[in-house]
């Protein structure tokens, strides 16, 4: 849908459902733009997370902003083509989001360089493989290499989980110096997603000392019930921890024997990933 177009002296802002638009002069959009950016991303955050497009009325009483607020940020988010508005008024992501994603996902040097490794590690294994990184008190899955097997995962690039029920998140969290590590920890908001979910602080240590002390990190069916998980970080000394990479699999191809022994091919991959990024090797064009 085209994005709405602005007439007069001043732009005019989306209506919701049976409401009157109401103008703003540019001086008034000015003096209430101060810190709008952050609220802009949050709206749209809120739209892209969701799994069903949202009318203005469930943003309303989600986001925390004033309707007048709103109404600016989903305007301004329209008009550059990062939310689309449905007849009905609903909300969905933008097309022009696809483009900045596209452009992130192939200019992330670090992508880059881990990828011939992870298509290694994905042929000795045969299942399906990750590279994430962190961001805030999430992972973000910047590639993924798909399982040769007939069960195969629904995951998808692009995606965030939560570092404490995650192999790449808890080997993250290994890779953290102690101090970083408990500031991390202590802005955690915990939620069961499975029975096996680590949902206190407490758990979650105790869990981190075992990954440091094994080398590798393990997802016992605590994200996804039925997937299990083994990750490995990449760490460089200049830049501390980069991004993590793991093998995963359903449950029955993955019991502590068989994660065991793909350990030993990750970290072999994560060293070699490790020691590229270190070098500042990029792909072979």
């Amino acid at each position: 849908m085209s994005p709405p177009s602005s007439a007069g002296s001043g732009p005019t802002q989306l209506a919701e459902p049976g409401s009157v638009p109401v103008a703003r002069s540019d001086e008034e959009d000015s003096v209430a733009g101060t810190g709008t950016l952050g609220k802009a991303i949050a709206v749209l955050d809120l739209v892209a997370g969701a799994d069903q497009p949202l009318r203005f009325g469930d943003l309303l009483r989600i986001a925390g902003q004033p309707r007048g607020s709103l109404h600016r940020q989903l305007r301004h988010l329209v008009a550059e083509g990062l939310l689309d508005v449905a007849p009905d008024g609903s909300y969905s992501p933008g097309l022009r989001l696809l483009a900045f994603a596209s452009k992130a996902w192939s200019r992330n040097s670090v992508r880059q360089i881990a990828e011939p490794h992870l298509h290694r590690l994905q042929e000795t294994t045969g299942e399906t493989i990750h590279f994430g990184v962190l961001r805030g008190v999430d992972v973000v899955y910047l590639d993924k290499l798909e399982s040769r097997q007939a069960v195969r995962m629904h995951s998808q690039v692009g995606n965030n989980a939560p570092v404490y029920c995650t192999g790449v998140g808890k080997a993250a969290l290994a890779s953290l110096d102690p101090a970083a590590r408990a500031d991390l920890i202590g802005r955690l908001v915990f939620r069961s997603f499975t029975p096996e979910t680590l949902i206190d602080a407490a758990g979650l240590n105790a869990e981190i000392g075992e990954t440091v002390r094994r080398g590798y990190a393990l997802d016992w069916e605590e994200h996804q019930p039925g997937i299990r998980c083994v990750a490995a970080s990449i760490r460089v000394d200049t830049q501390g921890f980069v991004g993590g990479v793991s093998v995963t699999a359903p449950a029955f191809r993955a019991d502590r024997a068989q994660l065991q022994a793909w350990s030993v091919p990750l970290r072999t991959a994560a060293a070699a990933i490790s020691r590229d990024v270190e070098c500042g090797l990029g792909p072979r064009r």
